[in-house]
């Protein structure tokens, strides 16, 4: 008989590991998969396209609400656990679940989930959702766009609509994100590299990405997404730390398994971290991952008009899932507010409608703002909805796209935008070039590669 397997999983990492795992094993039957963390990805269906010749109807996806149930009534032995940023105390209750239901847990290393590339890699994660990743990602391409690598990005999987027309997707323009019909939460990591010329990939089934992508490039950025690892063997792999949040670095999964892996740690957000917490972040590192090399950074806040702030009561709208799953209370929006005069930052939380009221109950830690939540059209008119309704003078955007034109909103907008800064060697750009000398083949003669 074969060993029936539980996927949990949040529309990501879960799809990845069945497809490099489990898709061709014949000793093994993944009965389903179970969703948490988005919207609206229980009740769907792993297609048969996507899932293979071993599985002719496709494989459920379930709410992970109903995990014990699900374990009983499809007699499941073995729950493999395939989503992150989640803390050690939480995932061990899941565990406790699964055990007590009757399945064995498991988590998978990551030398059986990384797929070997054709060209070198470069990946960036983090310990934490919310760390700065992005900005980091944006300063690693801009070095390599500088030193003359043929690059592309491949993204972390947000596979949110239909799955087969999402097995590959590649965006090399503006106009890409509307034939995808992409969510905020994908225009918000992918607009950023196209706006600097830099072609992205992501989808579904991510050997097949690697596979298309290697005919482009002559190097792949994995560019991570929340805490997780790598999908790709990486020949150098950098991880951010946030030196305002002591201690996460190593009380959460998988982000304590890249804080092990890192050759490069970037310590994010110095500026107006507490000394004590900062010491507490660098002795984790020293401890866990010595060999590693550390750059002390920050994310200054900037805006175009900062005048329009003093004095106006401001509504707030911070990027959705470092609120969320991330577990932050604020980020660079209110920084911005509070440091230009706003004369009050407007509670939208009464106004709240839809899947957005629910986002707050959820997470009753959110303050008075905004997580700009858009996993889907009728989330995004939610959101819309919540904005118009709140009563204020300006809308201070701090999301890493311009949102108040995505949603076209008819009140006063701001961009609020940040970038990376570091102020350690070596730098990122010293740590490329080295990287360079050490991977790029020798241009032939005639020419420049």
């Amino acid at each position: 008989m074969r060993r029936k397997v539980l996927i949990l999983g949040a529309a990501g990492r879960d799809f990845h590991n069945f497809n490099v795992l489990f898709r061709q094993n014949s000793e093994t039957e993944v009965v389903a998969f179970t969703a948490t963390q988005i919207p609206n990805i229980e009740g769907r269906l792993y297609p048969p396209e996507l899932a293979g010749p071993n599985y002719p109807e496709g494989i459920p996806i379930y709410s992970e609400d109903d995990l014990e149930k699900t374990i009983r009534d499809k007699q499941i032995d073995t729950a493999v656990f395939s989503y992150s940023d989640i803390s050690h105390v939480e995932l061990m209750h899941k565990a406790s679940r699964v055990v007590a239901a009757g399945a064995s847990f498991e988590l998978l290393p990551t030398s059986r989930t990384m797929l070997a590339a054709k060209v070198p890699v470069v990946s960036i994660c983090a310990v934490r959702t919310g760390c700065g990743k992005s900005p980091v990602s944006r300063r690693v391409a801009q070095v390599l766009h500088e030193l003359g690598w043929k690059f592309v990005v491949v993204r972390h999987p947000m596979p949110y609509g239909n799955l087969l027309e999402q097995r590959v997707q590649r965006f090399a323009a503006y106009e890409d994100l509307d034939r995808y019909d992409c969510t905020i939460e994908e225009r918000e990591e992918y607009e950023p590299h196209l706006s600097r010329g830099t072609i992205v990939y992501a989808g579904v089934d991510y050997e097949a990405i690697l596979r298309q992508a290697e005919q482009e490039c002559d190097l792949v950025v994995w560019d991570g997404g929340n805490n997780d690892t790598p999908f790709f063997r990486s020949d150098l792999e950098i991880v951010v730390a946030d030196a305002q949040r002591p201690g996460h670095e190593i009380t959460y999964f998988p982000g304590e398994v890249n804080l092990l892996r890192a050759h490069v740690i970037v310590l994010n957000k110095m500026d107006g971290a507490d000394p004590k917490a900062v010491q507490t972040v660098r002795k984790n590192i020293a401890s866990r991952n010595p060999a590693a090399t550390v750059i002390d950074a920050d994310l200054p806040v900037f805006v175009k008009e900062p005048e329009l702030i003093a004095g106006k009561r401001v509504l707030v709208i911070e990027d959705g899932p470092t609120l969320t799953h991330g577990g932050m209370s604020t980020g660079a929006g209110m920084v911005a507010a509070k440091k230009f005069g706003a004369l009050e930052i407007v509670d939208p939380r009464p106004y709240a409608v839809g899947s957005i009221a629910t986002t707050y109950k959820e997470y009753s830690h959110i303050g008075p703002l905004i997580p700009a939540m858009g996993y889907g059209k009728k989330q995004m008119r939610e959101l819309e909805q919540t904005i118009s309704k709140t009563p204020c003078d300006l809308v201070l955007v701090a999301t890493p796209i311009d949102l108040v034109n995505l949603l076209k909103l008819k009140k006063p907008g701001l961009r609020v935008t940040y970038e990376l800064e570091e102020f350690t060697h070596p730098n990122l750009k010293e740590i490329l070039e080295a990287f360079t000398l050490r991977h790029r083949p020798v241009a032939p003669r005639g020419g420049a590669r």
